[in-house]
């Protein structure tokens, strides 16, 4: 659930500070990405160079540094990430954000934000069981707040009791579960087809076409991210396997409908791969050898199963949304619209992969969504953004069905 998701953390300065290493470490390990703001006494237990050097990234903690706001500002720092996480939460910061105070960095971030934020208090037990402590802690609550711990220990004080921050790794638990329960896919099964299909002539050669998968892949990247259980049934391409996801390796148009119609049932079917309509009606066992005379050899074609209309007419299996590729050299929204009638399916995104537009093996690309509402004609964007703008309408769908509503 962590893949691809963006979370700020904000160090404060409290011994338990070094732990917060670990934690940046671990959520990297799982394909978050960690930006970090540091309060002035955070650094006097660690090092910005030291965080920067785990995250990958600038480390921020000057509230009037002219060229932070030029280059982000306070307001969008805040707003950049997925999710606001404070550990250590010293009792310092605790009380300053019950009580809406914003005079360093960490702070006005946490007011300006319009995420969740989760903390993970770390400090003395006396000073965890204060009374004033004890309402601030009820206070932040009582806005949302999401609290990891603290918990019973060995202190560095000396003295042993609750207070003590946990562990890294049952921060980046809670932090885990957070986007699990409130990812808009969360318990849905998304199936995703990806790349080209390979049609055998001969053990040697065979008929593919020019599909990179980059489009395919990213759109299971985008709905596992989404929080979707993801299936990706993908041809040959070099793309990498996004993370999270299970993939499942074919070759020929048969194998990928047999892949697809094995993974049922799903809750959604994105046929974004590029297959092949026909294949040859046989398979030589030899290599098909050049003949004297030049003449090429003639060969029998047959077509092969149409995944998109077997998963659209999949009886009660059918999933709830079916969405297909056209992948068009002219008429582009035309053809997609009579595609979309003849397979049966919700929605088509058409785009144009005429040579011209560099689609096929590019990382960009200029679609149009097309359902029974109507056309939906989008900019030209990278083609991870295609597929987080299609995840995103996905989500919304689901979201406006009755059943989700209640």
């Amino acid at each position: 659930m962590l893949h691809g998701k963006r979370i700020l953390l904000i160090i404060s300065g409290g011994i338990a500070a070094y732990k917060s290493l670990d934690l940046i470490r671990r959520l990297r390990e799982r394909g978050a990405s960690v930006r970090c703001v540091l309060t002035d006494s955070a650094t006097q237990f660690v090092t910005p160079l030291s965080v920067s050097a785990l995250s990958e990234d600038k480390v921020y903690g000057d509230l009037f540094s002219l060229t932070d706001e030029a280059e982000m500002g306070h307001i969008q720092l805040s707003r950049d990430a997925d999710l606001l996480v404070v550990a250590p939460a010293t009792t310092n910061i605790l009380a300053k954000m019950a009580q809406g105070i914003g005079d360093d960095l960490a702070t006005t971030v946490l007011l300006a934000t319009d995420k969740d934020v989760l903390v993970a208090p770390a400090m003395n037990v006396r000073m965890w069981e204060h009374p004033a402590t004890r309402d601030n802690i009820s206070v932040l609550k009582s806005r949302g707040i999401l609290f990891a711990g603290p918990t019973e220990g060995n202190m560095a004080c000396g003295e042993f009791g609750e207070g003590r921050m946990v562990e890294p790794l049952e921060i980046v638990a809670e932090i885990d579960d957070y986007f699990s329960t409130s990812a808009p896919l969360a318990g849905r099964h998304a199936v995703v087809t990806s790349g080209p299909t390979h049609e055998a002539i001969d053990p040697v050669r065979y008929i593919a076409n020019r599909s990179s998968g980059k489009q395919g892949h990213a759109i299971a990247a985008a709905l596992a991210g989404m929080g979707a259980r993801t299936t990706l049934i993908t041809g040959p391409t070099h793309e990498a396997d996004p993370a999270g996801v299970e993939i499942v390796r074919i070759e020929s148009a048969r194998d990928m409908h047999d892949a697809a119609m094995g993974a049922l049932p799903a809750d959604i079917a994105v046929c974004a791969a590029a297959v092949a309509d026909w294949r040859p009606a046989a398979t030589g066992e030899r290599k098909i050898k050049k003949r004297d005379e030049g003449t090429p050899p003639a060969l029998d074609m047959v077509e092969n199963p149409d995944i998109l209309r077997s998963l659209s007419a999949a009886g009660n299996q059918r999933p709830a949304l079916v969405v297909g590729f056209a992948a068009e050299t002219d008429d582009v929204v035309d053809n997609a619209v009579s595609k979309r009638d003849r397979k049966g399916c919700d929605w088509i995104v058409a785009n144009d992969v005429s040579p011209a537009t560099g689609t096929f093996g590019g990382d960009d690309n200029t679609v149009h969504l097309v359902t029974a509402e109507g056309v939906d004609d989008w900019p030209a964007l990278a083609k991870t953004d295609v597929a987080a703008r299609l995840a995103e309408r996905i989500a919304q769908h689901f979201q406006s069905l009755p059943e989700a509503a209640e």
